[in-house]
Parts: C-alpha cells; structure tokens; sequence
C-alpha cells in the first residue's frame, strides 16, 4: 500500500516522540520541535574572527539546517515511504570544506547566478568587467559571491509557519557589478513541509540581478549513490545549447529527440552516455532548460524530481523562466559529505531556478536589468511527497 506524505509524517512524529521518552535522540522532538521557533548554535568561525551560526526549522516533516555563512542548506532531511528520515542535501559536517570548496553546496547565488561570458557586459553604454572564475568566463557572482557573505539572519514564526529572513548589503563596484544591491531572502517551511524561497533586491544604479539556489539533491540519501536512477520531468520544449566554454549560442533548441527531452518522466541515467556532443562537452547535463510558461507572476509547477526506491518526491514551482540542470558531472570522489561517504560523479543533481546564463550579453533572452525605483523578486517553492 502506498501511503501519503500526511501518513508518513505522522508515523515518523509518532516514533520520534516514542524515542524521546524512551531516551533516545530522535532529531523530531526537543532541538527544532514542528512549527517552533528556528534553532540558533554555533558552527564555526572564520578566520577573520567571524561566528557563523547555523538554524535548525521543522515544519510539516521538513527539516532544515540553514547556515549564516552563504545561506547554506547544510542538511535537508525528508522521510521515505516507511517514515524514515534521510538527509537529501549534499554537504559538509564542518565550516572549513565551505570555506575553500568550488561546488557551491546549498548556497545562495548572486549577484549573478550562472556564467556571464568572459566576465563582461554592457549595461546603457558602459562595459563592466566581472572576475572571471571559470575558465575565462564569470560564474555565479565571481570568486567572491554571495555564497562567501556572511548573511545577517533573523528567525520568524507566521501564523503556522516558520522560517528565516537573510539579508546582505553589496556595495557599488563589488566584483565588478555596478549599484549597490540590498538584497532580502526568505526562507519559509510551512505547515504542508514545502520550502519557499523568497528573493527581493533593491538598487541604486542600474545593474542585473540573478539570484538562485544551489542546493545538490539526492533524494535516496546524500553518500547513498548516484541520481542515475531519479526520473525527471521537466515542463521544458526547448533548452539553450552551449559552447565549449558552456556560454548559451543563443540559440533555443527544441529537445524533441534528443537526450534533453525530459516532457514525459525518464530516469536521468538513460540517455545520459549517449554521446551527444553537448553532453560530452559538458560532461552530463550542466544546461538551461527554457520552461514553456516563461516568467509568471506567480510560481508554476514545471519540474518534477522521484527516487522510486525511497518514494521521495520533489516539486518545483517557479516564477523564473529557466532552470539550470546540474548532474553533478565535477563531482570526483575527493570530497567527503555529511554521511562520512565520498561524492562521485553523479552523486547529487542541482535544479536552480533562473533567468537564462550569459542574459546581460544575448538580447533575445529575457531581461536581468534591475533599475532603481524597482524591487527585484522571485519565488521557489520545493514541494515534497512520498
């Protein structure tokens, strides 16, 4: 019998209380208790002196770890079909691998998240240069983002639910990007276990703005194997093919027969090793799929991620036209997680919601100019079932 996610929930809260009062150590009760106020403790300090503190929320059967350091989701535990818990998210147990890594595990990104081509871009007459970090190209901000801030962070309960404002302040000029940008992220778990991403920023001189999750998901389990085996859909009719550098053509390209077609549920192992040429150069999947909805004014279903042994579901509703597919291709067994396990190719997906990469630079492409006078905003929804 297939039981669903309210079932499940409350059998795991049912044994988490039951190992409580027999003295256990069951993570559903006493450190972030459903619906109570997040959790603050200490994880660790940067080298500058710095505290970063980490925040435990339980919402609905959602639990989630949050750190002040780049608005890291450390962990991101969800129960399976028979109430177990695992954490989903790839990462690490301590501050320093976040500190000198490149795969920007659970981070907030921005200011720009995705590749700007060589670093460069044109905004009203004016040509900004960005770090390039990537080869000659700019990824995700620069070497310095915002997954290297330490975010200010203020806990909340609303009603029946209960989440986390982070806000950071970029000065004019930081890795290259004009205006200074105030930029505001919630993170929200509701009463239903859904976790809503919330972004606004703010300006005072023209500049472009694209902000995202970089969360990894194994939904078998971080350190458990391979994604090869998730089914993915993806409400995507086109996707924008790369260079050798990953940078858009600027072509959008229908995926209709060919490895990129994810509009009906298929295991993301089966055409993976196919040979296609935009798969070897990126190593697996590392492309922008163009959602068929476009922007909207408010988030829509258009992905949809299942491990069919644990049963655990992802849905992702968004207001973003695009979403980044990473299958975890740099993943090379030299980085170990929270399990304790090596991470190897394949070992954990991203699916960031987005504007197009390289946007400021391919005019065809939906706009990331953010003007003053205007706010910035987008909303994720992660949705998830058994």
């Amino acid at each position: 019998m297939e039981l669903n996610r309210r079932t499940v929930i409350a059998g795991a809260a049912a044994a988490g209380l039951a190992a409580t009062a027999l003295g256990g150590t069951a993570q559903a009760a006493g450190r972030h208790p459903e619906g109570g106020r997040p959790v603050k403790e200490l994880f660790g300090t940067l080298p500058d002196g710095t505290k970063v503190h980490r925040w435990s929320l339980a919402n609905g059967g959602t639990r989630l770890k949050v750190l002040s350091y780049g608005g890291i989701v450390q962990s991101l535990e969800l129960p399976d079909r028979h109430g177990r818990y695992a954490n989903v998210s790839l990462g690490y147990d301590t501050l320093e691998p976040y500190l000198t890594g490149t795969t920007y595990f659970g981070a907030l990104i921005g200011r720009y998240g995705n590749r700007i081509a060589k670093g460069r871009f044109t905004l009203d007459g004016t040509t900004y240069q960005v770090p390039v970090n990537d080869g000659e190209n700019s990824l995700h901000g620069g070497p310095e983002g915002f997954n290297t801030k330490v975010w200010d962070v203020e806990p909340f309960t609303s009603g029946p639910d209960v989440g986390l404002h982070l806000y950071c302040t970029s000065p004019d000029g930081e890795m290259g990007f004009p205006g200074t940008l105030r930029v505001k992220v919630t993170y929200t778990l509701t009463r239903h276990g859904d976790w809503r991403i919330d972004y606004e920023a703010t300006t005072d001189k023209a500049t472009v703005v694209n902000l995202t999750n970089h969360t990894y998901f194994n939904l078998a389990g971080e350190g458990s194997g391979s994604i090869y085996d998730h089914e993915l859909w993806l409400a995507a009719r086109r996707y924008t093919p790369t260079d050798a550098g990953l940078i858009p053509t600027g072509e959008l390209a229908k995926v209709a027969g060919t490895p990129f077609d994810f509009t009906r549920a298929k295991p993301i192992g089966r055409d993976i090793r196919t040979g296609h040429p935009q798969l070897i150069t990126a190593k697996g999947y590392d492309h922008n799929f163009v959602l068929d909805k476009g922007v909207t004014a408010r988030p829509q279903h258009a992905v949809t991620l299942r491990d069919p042994h644990s049963g655990r579901t992802l849905k992702i509703a968004t207001d973003q036209p695009g979403v980044q597919f990473y299958s975890g291709n740099f993943l090379d067994g030299t980085l170990t997680g929270t399990s304790g396990r090596t991470y190897r190719q394949g070992d954990g997906l991203a699916l960031e919601t987005q504007h197009f990469p390289d946007s400021p630079n391919q005019p065809s492409f939906p706009s990331t100019v953010l003007r003053p006078g205007r706010t910035y905003r987008t909303t994720t929804i992660h949705s998830f079932d058994v």
